[in-house]
Parts: C-alpha cells; sequence; structure tokens
C-alpha cells in the first residue's frame, strides 16, 4: 500500500493561516509573505492534494469540504508543534532542573524542602515528574532521578542517599487519646486503614497478620497519598512510610506510636549525568539532595 505523500509544512503552514483567517491577505501579513505568494501555496497544495481547498465569497474565501478536513489535521498537528516548542523552550531555562521520582517522596518529603532551597535561590526552577516511564537520564529530559534502585545506565553518577521505614502513625488528637490506653486496647479505641498491599509486600505482610491483625480494617486505598490523607483526617491509625509523612510529622499533625515495630523500607538512589551536567543549578541540586539525606 502506497502512503501519502505528506505536503511541505511550508505550503500548509499558509493554508493553515489562510483557513483561519478565511482571507488571504490577513494570512499573508501574519506570515509576513506577500497575498500572491499564499495564493500560489495554497493553489500548488490543492495540486498536491488533488482537492479544491477554498472557494471565493466576497473579498474572502471559505473552505470546501475538503478544507475543513484538512484543517482540523492541520490545526491539531501545529497546536503539538507549538507545544513541543513551548516545553523545549521552557527546557532551555538555564534555572530549570528536571526531577523524576516516587510520587510518596516527591509528595512529602522532597516538595517542602526543595521550596526552602528556593527561598534561597530564587532563579531555581524545579519540574518534578512522577511518570514511571521516565527514569531515562539526559540532556534534553531528566536531569536527576530517583529510584529503588541503580538505572544501570552508562555515564551516570549514582549514589544511595535515603534510607525509607514504615512506621504506625496516627493523626495528632488520636494518637493523643490512645497514649493513655493500654497497648492491647488500641483496637477498642481506633480503626485500621492501609495500603492493599501492605498484606502481600515482604516487608510489611507480617506485621498486619500480627500486631495489626486485631485491628478492624476502615478503609483500604492503592495510593500512599490517599492513605496520608485519611490518616491526616484521623480515620485511623495507618502503617506508612516514613518518608511520605516526614512532613506532617515534622509539623506535628502525625505521630508515631511508641510500641510498635519500625521495619525498614526501601533505599532510594539519586542519579545523575557524570562529570558536568546541563547546568550548574543540576550539580547545586544534587549536592543539596545529598546534603539533606545526611
Amino acid at each position: 500500500m502506497t502512503r501519502q505523500r505528506i505536503p511541505s509544512l511550508k505550503l500548509l503552514m499558509g493554508f493553515e493561516a489562510a483557513a483561519r483567517h478565511g482571507n488571504f491577505s490577513r494570512a499573508a501579513d501574519e506570515l509576513h509573505i506577500s497575498q500572491s505568494a499564499v495564493s500560489h501555496q495554497v493553489q500548488q497544495l490543492e495540486a498536491e492534494i488533488g482537492q479544491p481547498l477554498f472557494r471565493r465569497v466576497g473579498r474572502g474565501v471559505e473552505l470546501t469540504v475538503a478544507g475543513e478536513v484538512l484543517q482540523r489535521s492541520v490545526q491539531r498537528s501545529v497546536d503539538t508543534l507549538r507545544n513541543g516548542l513551548g516545553r523545549i523552550a521552557t527546557y532551555l531555562d538555564p534555572g530549570l532542573v528536571a526531577i523524576a521520582g516516587p510520587a510518596s517522596l516527591l509528595h512529602g518529603w522532597l516538595s517542602p524542602r526543595i521550596e526552602q532551597l528556593q527561598a534561597s535561590n530564587p532563579a531555581l526552577c524545579p519540574m518534578l515528574s512522577t511518570d514511571e516511564a521516565a527514569r531515562f537520564i539526559d540532556e534534553t529530559d531528566i536531569d536527576i532521578a530517583i529510584s529503588d534502585r541503580p538505572l544501570q545506565q552508562t555515564g551516570l553518577l549514582e549514589i544511595p542517599f535515603l534510607k525509607d521505614e514504615w512506621v504506625i502513625v496516627a493523626e495528632r488528637d488520636l494518637a493523643e487519646r490512645l497514649a493513655g490506653i493500654p497497648h492491647d486496647q488500641h483496637p477498642a479505641h481506633a480503626s485500621l486503614i492501609c495500603l492493599e498491599e501492605s498484606f502481600t509486600r515482604d516487608e510489611t505482610a507480617a506485621l498486619f497478620r500480627d500486631a495489626l491483625a486485631p485491628f478492624r480494617k476502615r478503609a483500604i486505598y492503592d495510593d500512599e497519598r490517599l492513605l496520608l490523607d485519611a490518616t491526616l483526617r484521623g480515620q485511623g491509625i495507618a502503617c506508612i512510610s516514613r518518608l511520605l509523612a516526614d512532613e506532617s510529622l515534622k509539623q506535628d499533625r502525625l505521630r508515631v506510636l511508641p510500641g510498635y515495630p519500625r521495619i525498614a523500607g526501601r533505599t532510594w538512589w539519586v542519579s545523575r549525568v557524570e562529570g558536568e551536567p546541563r547546568s550548574a543549578f543540576v550539580t547545586e541540586v544534587f549536592d543539596w539532595l545529598i546534603a539533606q539525606a545526611a
């Protein structure tokens, strides 16, 4: 099957401007070319497609059915191109540092801290991505990646920098009520909210079979951030990542319940390109991350 030859972008842009304005003269003004040049581009495009795209109406033009079909396709393509160019322009900002990492760590640990870094360096513009596919570091996509294992990509500097743990927490008022109650009576005074994967995760499964088994399950979530929000609303006690809960613990909105096990969690790695990165800001943020974890 022969593929349709795509006309040149120059012809398509002339057509798009004429279709949008309904007038060759105004299209010419926008493109900074002559009206005859726009007319010639449209004629050449019509010849390549084999269909008339405009009909004359008074001093202007209107699209034929074929022109309307083509305009919709060209407009979508032009919008995609403009969006892509806009993203490139944004990335060329020397203060931009693109960081990819897990949503829980960016939400609970990184976001509050990086605001403090920005306060001391207003030129810094962090771009935080939780896209699970955005793990390949290069000069035009991701500057720094945070992951639960080395990326094993050549030419990277990779450092283990954060050790997480699973802790049992409760909203401050609930934690204070439980503090005055014998430990074995907690299930009569609080419910359990949890992650679905906690029942099967190697580190936490035994905890739910033993220490947390007497608690009535009030709600089960598939996203750690939903679990955090419910815990902050006082819906029950929860087994949660300490790094996710970091800001809430510092603000005393959550408290770690004494007497419950604390279980070792993941080790998080931070990576960037070896040698000189795209900008000095990348080095600054990378070194700052290491210092924050110390």
